[in-house]
């Protein structure tokens, strides 16, 4: 077994010299070292041992896996250097070639804005704005989502005092815009929001959201989708499909999210809208008499509809873009895609 022993420390010894990148280093490492590895598979048979020949053995099969674990760091180490010289040599930028004028671009979110922007005021919707550090009683109360409402429990907010947070949503620019306009009005309210979300692929702790507001008299339902099947075909295309399914909203009676035919397969059916061709787009629906109250209004006599959209999630379905990390990491390489 000590023959065993040292002829697996000369042989990985001798393979770990040869390892050229962290794929070889890896898979030696699972192959000598991992738990069914050959280190594993020669000390099973110390059962057989003596019982003085059996701790002269562990000392030895300790010493030889300290050893190998430590050559192993080593080389992690050499190629990750040499991996790391080789990325700057490929990125490395002569700062004595006399500078050309390179014009920037406007990021793919900017872009994404802007077009929601173009879209909505050319159907007479009025751009507002409010603070992002705004009141419970905006973000929640007034929106028909008191203290106890269990619909508080979906959103993880940025508290700053018990009364004072940071907006988990644009809808509070809303209520404050009835309070002070009358109706009829049609806004739209772009703006960054924040909710308490790991950093993944589709989530971020910080993103961008639309909500649109119509009030006045007479709104239906037909008006809401009237209205966001126009938005979804000039952002998307004229051959977009659209449809509506029940879901619920606190600010909202009825509600309804919003889907449209998959971007990928046209509907057909793909990986990407797990094969049922149909992409989630933006929540809507009728907006709750609690809300017009709250605003002194008599939903007995005015009444209207409301939407709200992700701009990342609207950015992402037009551009294919499947990580919204990469709207924030400012690699050149990404951003100049959108020139």
């Amino acid at each position: 077994m000590k023959e065993d022993l040292m002829r697996l420390k000369e042989k990985t010894l001798e393979i770990l010299s040869r390892s050229k990148n962290m794929d070889e280093l890896n898979d030696l490492r699972v192959k000598v070292l991992g738990k069914k590895g050959e280190l594993t598979q020669i000390l099973r048979g110390m059962a057989n041992l003596t019982s003085e020949e059996r701790p002269v053995i562990g000392k030895l099969a300790n010493e030889i896996k300290e050893n190998l674990e430590n050559k192993f760091s080593e080389k992690t180490q050499i190629l990750k250097k040499a991996l790391q010289e080789k990325k700057m040599e490929q990125e490395f930028i002569d700062i004595t070639i006399p500078s050309k004028i390179s014009l920037g671009s406007r990021h793919p979110l900017t872009l994404v804005l802007d077009e929601i922007r173009d879209i909505f005021t050319g159907l007479g919707y009025q751009v507002v704005e409010g603070p992002e550090i705004e009141l419970d009683y905006y973000n929640f109360e007034a929106l028909n989502t008191p203290p106890d409402h269990p619909a508080r429990d979906v959103q993880d907010t940025f508290y700053i005092t018990d009364k004072i947070l940071l907006r988990t949503q644009t809808s509070p620019v809303q209520v404050r815009t009835m309070e002070k306009q009358q109706p009829p009005l049609k806004i739209i309210a772009p703006g960054r929001v924040f909710r308490s979300d790991a950093v993944d692929a589709t989530h971020s702790p910080m993103f961008h959201q639309v909500e649109g507001l119509t009030v006045g008299e007479g709104f239906t339902m037909g008006d809401l989708k009237g209205t966001l099947v126009t938005f979804v075909q000039e952002m998307f295309g004229y051959d977009r499909k659209a449809r509506f399914r029940p879901h619920f909203f606190p600010f909202t009676e009825p509600s309804a999210e919003m889907d449209i035919s998959c971007i990928a397969c046209h509907g057909e059916g793909c990986r990407v809208c797990s094969y049922t061709g149909w992409l989630e787009i933006l929540g809507c629906g009728m907006v709750h008499p609690n809300v017009l109250r709250n605003v002194g209004l008599d939903p007995e006599k005015v009444n209207g509809f409301a939407f709200g959209m992700g701009v990342e999630r609207i950015a992402m379905l037009k551009y294919g873009i499947n990580d919204l990390r990469l709207f924030y990491e400012n690699d050149i390489r990404f951003l100049e895609q959108f020139q």
